[in-house]
């Protein structure tokens, strides 16, 4: 019985290891739907982040999708396909953009974002103990010390960031989301909420004088389901009269 229960268990782990060939392939042709123009180490790095979330993931459970190529597809594909949307590249000698990643779970989209651009400083919220204690062993793997930062707490409860740019990826509502972030927006904060279908209800929950800027369809290699973007603004409050 011993034999028996060693075979499958090694059947499983056979059955559990990436091919590393067709995901490199597969990464690549993402990219390049994606008009993205990473070079091969920064693939590299992917895709080692994508080996580090299979591992994992079958220990601390930190997504339930579980196949390599679905890992790749509708986490690091996903997470890159708004990249051109939210970042603009900072003026020659500028200092890096700053990205709060609320809820950021197993790091998504924050840690694809960072690897794919030099450029962003990203800071990771999540406060799932296993989840941020992965975290902070990914950024140590990736070498992406320094260029990014775990915080194991609710955005709610951390100093705040002065983030040019805010981001969630299936966090919560969009009004729980905006209430979450009113202590870390700076006039010049753009905020981002990345949806799977059109939420419109969501958007019409929405209190002054919070307003969706702009909706964006996102096509994303390998998913077959809809994909939105959303860009939200909070108008400034105006002083009493008198």
């Amino acid at each position: 019985m011993a034999v028996v229960a060693k075979k499958l268990a090694g059947q499983r782990d056979t059955q559990d290891r990436p091919d590393t060939d067709r995901l490199a392939q597969d990464l690549g042709e993402g990219l390049v739907r994606l008009d993205l123009k990473l070079s091969p180490p920064v693939q590299a790095k992917l895709l080692q982040y994508c080996a580090l979330l299979i591992k994992w993931n079958r220990v601390y459970n930190l997504s339930a999708i579980r196949e390599p190529d679905r890992i790749l597809t509708h986490h690091l594909l996903d997470s890159l396909a708004v990249l051109h949307r939210i970042h603009d590249e900072p003026a020659s000698g500028a200092a890096r953009r700053r990205v709060l990643d609320v809820g950021s779970g197993a790091g998504l989209p924050g840690i694809p974002l960072a690897l794919a651009c030099e450029t962003l400083e990203v800071e990771l919220v999540e406060p799932v103990g296993k989840k941020a204690a992965f975290l902070r062993q990914s950024v140590i793997e990736l070498g992406l010390s320094g260029r990014v930062t775990v915080h194991a707490r609710p955005v709610e409860q951390i100093d705040p960031r002065r983030p040019d740019r805010i981001i969630c990826r299936a966090f919560a509502s969009l009004t729980d989301y905006v209430r979450s972030i009113e202590g870390q927006l700076e006039s010049h904060t753009r905020i981002w909420a990345m949806k799977g279908k059109y939420p419109a209800d969501e958007i019409s929950a929405l209190d002054a004088p919070w307003r969706v800027a702009g909706v964006y369809a996102l096509d994303v290699p390998g998913v077959d389901a809809e994909r939105h973007l959303l860009e939200l603004t909070r108008s400034p409050r105006l002083a009493p009269e008198g």
